[in-house]
């Protein structure tokens, strides 16, 4: 029992590695041409289903193609409805693995197979270390390991089944095979790896350890069990990356759910589809093609659903950032009446600048990093800002009235004006460490600013197109006292400098960021001007 027990771990770590050793070797092969052919393969969808199944039989995972789209939706290079096709492909393509273990892993001399690749791919990896050609050879080294652990786990399942009568203890009839499901699940959970999963149930099954019946439950836990790594990929992920995941787990346990429903079924399809294309009847082959046909049904069945499904979870994983994102004045209806267009317009850029004066409180005053503006924050206010943009060049197709068009160029100032804080913000923040030090030392510049960053943050708020009894000569005053302190506090730090208190490095970077300050302030002036214009245009 012990060597039975070491063979079998043995036979899963080779496989494991092998596994790993191919993922890595064709990933680094490739480059970026993973992501090339993911982006030129996705304009529609079975084209992203046939680059899913295609890019999954190479790599030999399903799970590194899944995490490999997640990423480039979480970094916005592929749109959420174009992945799911990927994703569908990638299922399917999964499959692969029980073909290859079906047919070469049963069928040759394994050592003759399989040690001829191990021995080219170390060659090549030593020949021509850190290259293409290396990462090639350990994929190819990581396809002999394959073999070589599939071959190890058939004689460890044959003398298992040999040794103990495991009939006596399998669990029989329905909960039975909810039962395989639940062992093929968690072994993928374990091994992180549902070609592992599916390459044990085969090599099993084809040493007698597993009834077909059986056999097929685990392929089906196992199938589902990959869905796990996706999990584990979107934690801190966007919400489009979240969704993509929930997708994937949906189609995974809908598949499931269907196979297992319709197992006796399915089985007696995969025999007579075996017989029909002159497939021998060994149950490796017979449990790679039931894979193989309950993921295309899986499939057929979600693509009339995935416009739905995509709709659905647009709904779901919202974040704040992404609310903050999406218009709640601007509607295309608007468009054909000018009034309601220009009002909307009004009113979304009252909103967008009172979220931008949020902001800028939040970081020229210098807050804690939990209560900071992140950059999804700031990513989102541009996206604001980009969809006010949007409805102006729609309105400017419109047959406006005369009167109407001097709005839109004030509009597009506005936007302009507050595009250009946003940027700012981030200049602060590439030059806050040095401003925080400066306040930190307890000087006589440390005390001039805080009472200019105070300064700043009352013109900020005398900037709010919501406070009606601010006039415009009360913003240029305003501006103007700012623009006065801003000088003094200058000429102070270059006096620090000159003194030796303040190192110059230091000095440089928390000036410009502070002049960032100024330079906001200026904005948001524009903007609140150009705002009481177009308040007044619109009365």
């Amino acid at each position: 029992m012990i060597v039975l027990i070491g063979t079998f771990f043995g036979g899963l770590g080779l496989f494991l590695l092998a596994v790993s050793m191919i993922t890595d070797g064709l990933r680094l092969a490739a480059g970026d041409a993973l992501r090339d052919l993911l982006a030129r393969s996705t304009a529609t969808r079975p084209r992203g289903i046939l680059a899913g199944v295609g890019l999954t039989a190479v790599v030999q995972s399903s799970s590194a193609v899944t995490v490999a789209t997640i990423g480039f939706v979480n970094a916005g290079l592929l749109t959420l409805p174009a992945s799911f096709g990927v994703l569908y492909g990638a299922n399917v393509g999964t499959t692969i693995t029980g073909w290859i273990v079906a047919a070469v892993g049963f069928s040759f001399n394994i050592e003759v197979f399989a040690l001829p690749l191990i021995g080219f791919g170390m060659l090549a990896r030593i020949l021509r270390p850190n290259s293409r050609l290396a990462a090639v050879g350990e994929a190819l080294a990581g396809f002999g390991l394959f073999f070589i652990g599939v071959d190890v786990l058939q004689d460890a399942f044959k003398n298992f089944s040999a040794s103990i009568d495991v009939a006596s203890f399998a669990p029989q009839g329905g909960l039975g095979v909810v039962a395989y499901v639940i062992v093929g699940f968690v072994m993928t959970l374990v091994t992180q790896s549902s070609s592992a999963a599916i390459a044990i149930t085969l090599t099993a099954a084809t040493g007698g350890v597993l009834g077909l019946n059986a056999a097929a439950a685990m392929v089906i836990g196992a199938n589902v069990g990959t869905t796990s790594t996706a999990a584990l990929a979107v934690l801190g992920a966007t919400p489009n990356a979240r969704r993509l995941a929930a997708a994937h787990v949906l189609f995974n346990l809908l598949t499931g759910a269907v196979a297992l429903a319709l197992l006796p079924l399915m089985l007696w399809t995969v025999r007579t589809m075996g017989t029909a294309l002159g497939l021998a009847d060994e149950p490796a082959i017979s449990l790679a093609l039931f894979h193989t046909v309950f993921n295309i049904l899986g499939v057929l069945l979600m693509l009339p659903l995935t416009n739905r499904l995509a709709a659905f979870l647009s709904r779901k994983f919202g974040s704040e950032s992404e609310r903050l994102s999406k218009p709640i004045y601007l509607d295309h209806n608007a468009l054909a009446n000018p009034d309601l267009a220009v009002e909307a317009l009004r009113l979304e850029l009252t909103r967008a600048t009172g979220i931008c004066r949020e902001m800028i409180v939040a970081t020229v005053s210098d807050e804690s990093p939990e209560h900071r503006v992140t950059s999804a924050r700031r990513m989102a206010l541009r996206k604001l800002i980009e969809e006010i943009q949007n409805f102006v060049d729609l309105l400017e197709l419109e047959r406006l009235p005369e009167g109407f068009r001097g709005n839109l160029p004030l509009v597009l100032r506005i936007a302009g004006y507050l595009e250009e804080v946003v940027g700012l913000a981030d200049d602060i923040d590439l030059h806050r460490g040095d401003i925080s030090a400066l306040i930190s030392s307890r000087t006589e510049v440390a005390e001039l600013i805080l009472g200019y960053q105070a300064a700043v943050l009352a013109q900020v708020e005398r900037c709010d197109p919501e406070l009606e009894s601010v006039a415009d000569a009360e913003l240029e005053a305003g501006y103007d006292r700012l623009r006065t302190q801003w000088h003094t506090l200058k000429d102070a730090l270059m006096q620090s400098a000159a003194d030796r208190r303040v190192p110059i490095r230091r000095l440089n970077s928390a000036s410009e960021g502070l002049r960032c300050c100024l330079k906001i302030a200026e904005q948001l002036k524009k903007a609140a001007l150009r705002q009481n214009a177009l308040q007044a245009l619109s009365e």
